[in-house]
């Protein structure tokens, strides 16, 4: 499928508008969104990409349409299970949630950023070395490998390489002015730990870059199709974000649905890697006469797979315990992190007892796990203590 240079233009003038569109109007002004906003924002998101691969599909073709629509899927499915490791950065740098936006709307833009710079150099690649498709294909398997490792919030620190090196170099205060970037203390103009939250983000989402860009060219390796797939995944992420919050936990089977997606498309990079070959030791540098898998059978795929995952978490009573445990243990830290704020304690307090009321329901077997978490135990044991003494 040929795009020419105005469609290109149109397409990221577009994106950058949409991007823009979502700053001054709704992240600019810090405030929690409420679910009917969230939900009418994902929506019109989902609404714009289906439309734009719908019109890949009448002028581009059946086929491009088709890749678009993997990569796409492929590509959100991806960024929810990022949510996750975006919630635990949140939590463990404490930012209120009114100011949460801007920080994911940050994290939104550099991995667009991050994931055009991969997108060139991978497409760059491709055309120059054929042999590439190995290496994405094998780097999907590893991927998909590590995906299968049991993994909790623990497993996700926010303390990498790069908010290390800005904590030594960065003078930043240890309390946050709304959502600026900077404040005053002492007389002196310093950071706000916003900062160093972004720079968390920002770094996981290089992390997240290295695994998508390879999935998404084992689907398509027409440069266009691959941005916008990406691009409008992304899009319409933050609303995502507080949309299914109280769900994310919930989602216990995910991570076995994407690792059996992408080691479905390193296998399909590997047999096209295969089908393309000229590496001297395989085949004597010759292609090898293997089957090739089809677009069309890989959506399905791709779709089967995630329809199955998410409905058998949401079927769990596994999930429904974990969730339950996830927003006990969330709300207790965030009571006893506010202050200053008598309603927000108040209102914080009534959802931790609904949450412990259900963890009451629970099957014996699993409140007995609960009761030998001894963290969260102490943890409730001074949300407590906290709410007599006061």
């Amino acid at each position: 499928m040929h795009v020419s240079a105005a469609v290109w233009w149109l397409t990221i003038l577009g994106i950058v508008g949409l991007l823009l569109f979502d700053f001054f109007f709704h992240v600019r002004k810090s405030h929690v969104p409420t679910l009917r906003e969230a939900s009418v924002w994902s929506a019109l998101y989902v609404g714009i990409a289906l439309l734009f691969g719908a019109g890949i599909w009448i002028f581009g073709g059946s086929d491009p349409g088709a890749e678009y629509f993997a990569g796409y899927v492929t590509e959100k499915a991806l960024s929810v299970d990022n949510l996750f490791v975006f919630l635990v950065i949140m939590s463990s740098f404490k930012v209120p949630r009114a100011d949460q936006q801007k920080a994911l709307l940050f994290g939104i833009v550099f991995s667009l950023l991050a994931r055009s710079g991969f997108i060139l150099v991978g497409a760059a690649l491709i055309n120059i070395f054929a042999w590439v498709f190995y290496l994405f294909g094998l780097i999907l398997l590893l991927t998909a490998g590590n995906l299968l490792r049991p993994e909790g919030e623990e497993s996700h620190s926010p303390d990498n390489l790069m908010v290390r090196v800005a904590r030594r170099v960065l003078r930043t205060s240890d309390t946050y002015d709304g959502d600026r970037l900077f404040t005053v203390q002492d007389g002196r103009r310093v950071m706000t730990p916003m900062l160093l939250v972004m720079i968390a983000i920002g770094g996981t989402d290089i992390l997240f870059a290295l695994d998508s860009i390879p999935a998404i060219f084992g689907l398509t390796q027409n440069v266009y199709l691959v941005f916008t797939a990406t691009a409008f995944s992304l899009l319409g992420l933050r609303q995502l974000y507080f949309l299914i919050d109280g769900l994310l936990d919930r989602l216990i089977y995910l991570s076995y649905g994407l690792a059996f997606i992408l080691a479905f498309i390193g296998v399909k990079l590997v047999l096209h890697a295969l089908h393309e070959n000229n590496v001297p030791f395989i085949n004597d540098g010759e292609p090898v006469p293997v089957a090739e898998i089809s677009t069309g059978l890989s959506l399905s795929v791709i779709i089967g797979v995630l329809a199955i995952t998410v409905i058998a978490s949401l079927a769990s009573a596994k999930g429904r315990a974990q969730n339950t445990v996830s927003m006990v243990r969330r709300h207790a830290q965030q009571y006893l992190d506010v202050e200053h704020d008598p309603e927000l304690r108040a209102e914080l307090f009534a959802k931790l007892l609904a949450e412990e009321e259900q963890l009451r329901r629970l099957p014996e077997k699993f409140r007995r796990q609960i009761r030998d978490e001894d963290k969260l135990m102490a943890l409730l044991r001074r949300a407590h203590e906290e709410h007599d003494r006061r």
